[in-house]
């Protein structure tokens, strides 16, 4: 143990910001929300909306200590959940576990928002999450090669049935474009919908993408339609805060 706090104090941790705001997509949109913001991902999405948020030397370092008290400090009354988000919160998963026990303690649910790509980090961090989002991306997005790609896939469908087993009340988004291609979204949507015990979703949402790459409302309806055969509960939820202006 004494080992164990020794480790805990040298922790490091990369945050590129945190402010309260509110939720602006997927199943708990419009509540109040602290927004953890880690800095580094491993990917590089052309739709991305924090971009400046990507790269691993972004933001500030904090140890543990002096991000908890960060957090504390932005901290405000009536907040219903704590979301830590990126950048790609499983980049630094050790951090972020530290973080929301800090957030649990206060009574507090705590929000995964991740791409689910290292289930091996994953799994260390599902105990200390009370919601999770797992954002499915199609092959034709591009963000990997396809070698990677069905390791990632791998990886973020393992997540998923776990948060399923774990009853962490898991949700889907996938991101659709104007280039997402009907093709390999179905294909995706097998995989998924393989799962056992997939019903047992919080609920399935198709975001459009706000700005370059905007999908018209005909394909998104065509996608909601696809989804619904295996689905009926999915949802085309746009990102609230970009119509509202805010962070």
């Amino acid at each position: 143990m004494q080992k164990q706090n020794l480790i805990n104090r040298n922790l490091k941790v990369r945050l590129f910001e945190i402010f309260t705001s509110l939720e602006g997509e997927g199943i708990l949109y419009g509540t109040k929300t602290l927004f953890v913001r880690l800095a580094g991902c491993p990917f590089s999405c052309f739709y991305c909306d924090t971009m400046p948020a990507l790269p691993s030397d972004s933001g500030i370092e904090y140890g543990i200590e002096e991000a908890r008290k960060l957090i504390d400090s932005k901290l405000e009354h009536n907040t219903y959940k704590v979301n830590f988000t990126g950048g790609e919160p499983l980049m630094q998963h050790e951090a972020v576990i530290e973080l929301a026990k800090h957030i649990q303690l206060k009574q507090i649910p705590t929000y995964l928002e991740s791409s689910c790509f290292d289930f091996s980090k994953f799994v260390q961090l599902i105990p200390y999450m009370n919601y999770i989002k797992i954002e499915f991306k199609t092959q034709d997005s591009q963000f990997v090669n396809q070698k990677n790609y069905v390791h990632i896939l791998q990886n973020e469908l393992m997540c998923l049935k776990t948060s399923i087993d774990k009853n962490k009340c898991p949700y889907i988004k996938i991101l659709i474009t104007s280039k997402t291609c009907k093709s390999e979204f179905t294909k995706l949507l097998r995989s998924i919908f393989n799962i056992n015990g997939i019903n047992n979703i919080s609920g399935f949402v198709l975001q459009p993408v706000h700005g370059t790459g905007k999908p018209k409302l005909e394909k998104l309806l065509k996608f909601y339609d696809l989804v619904y055969a295996y689905y009926k509960e999915v949802r085309i939820i746009p990102q609230l805060h970009k119509f509202m202006d805010v962070s």
